[in-house]
């Protein structure tokens, strides 16, 4: 990049600096909410995301949270936008269909105005651990419509000029099974949003309105760099496709068909050839497929090119209307969020894997792997995503029990999980063999065993259990996840009534392999005997081929 190219006048350093203050406003306003948080979802898992936006609502900086959240947030700043913010207001939102992605994630956005005027916008999102509905947890695996998954707020003051708006706070907590608790988690995020409005006006302070217009400068260079970057890519049309696990209503095959379109320095995603909108729950809003595919963007261009609307601007995406990836109210969608957006980062890597094999791993194990523990009275609600294998890459072995694709949660610590609900956690570990072998061995997956100390709800929302994650350029397939209660299997999507001392055990895929497995060092074979991540059985296997 030459001295001229930042734009707005800003020389790289001074860019660079203000880039780096931004971003840093991000992530503290992540810290404030994490640890202002009372649910062990937000304060210990970190199932939260917060960014910054420009006056015109475009993405300016953002922490390193949760993919399927930052990437729709830009809609979320929009609806506000239409609603005449003025400085002083919070607003909240969660509707899928008017800037929301699923029921639980709740969105505040609070204009930043620290002199008065709003020159940007603050936005923190929070997966709340209930917020009413049929099921304890707000994703029911059956759901046939949205009303059926809890409270839907279009775009509406919590805060109104600086004065509390008790009305709407109270109309909320009287939806949810938890209230003390979700008061509690979106004090934290209108905290987190203030901090933002605090540290963007020391920041005018300090710079005036050079600081404005480093906001044009970051995303003209973040446009500029990602342009370069899809330059380098062949031209060419990509496809690939792959299936959904049954809908939560039946068990049949939901297809996902993706052609990516690499032309000059613009990426054009068609998910044309997709299912029409399903009777379940796995409807996908339109935000949620654009932040899959900007997520898979990021992850095939550099990583250090920073995060902000400039990254999308080159990059379409279709979907076609009342198809799985943009459906029509009331679909369901709660599982769209987090099973759908899954499949098409997968799709969507696996089709770009033709243009770019270095740069794109095999399968992932493809699913958040929910599981939704609650009693129906209300007491408590537990929430949790699950790791899994991540795919083996083009030159090293695949990760072992990380999340992978549109989120990266953290998981529940034992000993917070059994403080703050009556669970007790009986096995967590890795499980051997289950990442697909290959010169490149997928990660692993895990195993955890909860006994429920009451009488409870048991919700799941999990796929990979009939297709496994896909191995790549000869690798091996990754293995099938499972579900059992009290030791017996139950399907990848159900909802169960379970008495006290009963277990749920969930088993999660392991990531593919890369590469021919004739292929792998004996060395990283003895090593992966050595740290039992192979049992006896595949040890046989593998001495017989070799």
């Amino acid at each position: 990049m030459t001295d001229a190219e930042p734009g707005a006048g800003l020389d790289p350093v001074t860019l660079e600096i203000l880039r780096n203050q931004l971003e840093s406003v991000a992530s503290e306003m992540g810290h404030v909410l994490i640890r202002g948080a009372y649910s062990p979802n937000i304060k210990e898992r970190q199932d939260c995301s917060t960014a910054l936006f420009d006056a015109d609502g475009r993405m300016v900086a953002q922490a390193e949270h949760i993919p399927v959240h930052l990437g729709a947030m830009p809609d979320a700043v929009d609806v506000v936008l239409e609603k005449d913010p003025k400085p002083g207001d919070v607003f909240v939102v969660n509707d899928p269909f008017a800037g929301g992605t699923h029921l639980p994630d709740v969105t505040l956005v609070s204009p930043i105005a620290p002199d008065g005027e709003i020159v940007g916008y603050a936005v923190s999102r929070a997966h709340h651990a209930d917020v009413g509905g049929s099921a304890p947890g707000s994703m029911p695996p059956g759901a046939r419509e949205i009303y059926e998954e809890g409270l839907r707020l279009p775009a509406v003051r919590l805060v109104d000029g600086g004065e509390p708006n008790e009305a709407v706070r109270d109309l909320i907590l009287a939806n949810v099974r938890t209230p003390d608790e979700r008061e509690a988690d979106l004090r934290a995020q209108r905290a987190a949003n203030a901090r933002a409005e605090e540290r963007i006006g020391e920041l005018l302070d300090e710079h005036g309105e050079t600081l404005l217009d480093a906001f044009d400068a970051v995303i003209d260079y973040s446009r500029e760099r990602v342009e370069s970057e899809i330059r380098e890519l062949p031209d060419g049309t990509y496809r690939a496709a792959d299936v959904l696990e049954g809908d939560g209503v039946t068990d049949a095959d939901v297809p996902v068909e993706v052609a990516v379109t690499v032309d000059g320095a613009r990426i054009d995603v068609d998910f044309a050839g997709t299912a029409d909108q399903v009777d379940g729950n796995l409807n996908a809003p339109f935000s949620v497929a654009k932040s899959a595919v900007y997520f898979v963007v990021r992850a095939v261009t550099d990583p250090e090119i920073p995060p902000n609307h400039g990254c999308y601007e080159p990059v379409s995406i279709s979907a076609p209307e009342g198809s799985l990836l943009d459906p029509r109210p009331p679909a369901a969608v709660v599982g769209g969020n987090v099973e759908t957006s899954q499949r098409v980062t997968d799709v969507t890597l696996e089709a770009l894997a033709e243009a770019v094999p270095d740069a794109v791993p095999a399968g992932g194990q493809g699913t958040m792997n929910n599981l939704i523990v609650g009693d129906r009275g209300g007491e408590f609600t537990y929430y949790e995503t699950i790791a899994g294998g991540f795919g083996a890459r083009p030159t090293k072995d695949g990760m072992d029990g990380v999340q992978v694709g549109m989120t990266n949660t953290l998981n529940t610590p034992v000993e917070a999980l059994e403080t703050a609900y009556p669970l007790r956690v009986e096995r967590y570990a890795l499980r051997p063999s289950s990442g697909g072998d290959g010169r490149y061995r997928g990660g692993l997956g895990v195993e955890r065993t909860l006994t429920v100390e009451r009488d409870a709800t048991v919700s799941l929302l999990t796929e990979r259990r009939r297709t496994a994650p896909r191995g790549l350029a000869g690798g091996e397939d990754g293995a099938l996840g499972e579900n059992l209660i009290d030791g017996e299997p139950v399907p990848a999507k159900a909802s169960v009534d379970v008495a006290a001392g009963s277990t749920v055990s969930i088993r999660t895929p392991g990531g593919g392999g890369h590469g021919d497995p004739a292929e792998r060092d004996e060395k990283a074979r003895e090593r992966d005997r050595r740290d039992g991540k192979v049992d006896d059985r595949e040890d046989e296997s593998t001495d017989d081929r070799l």
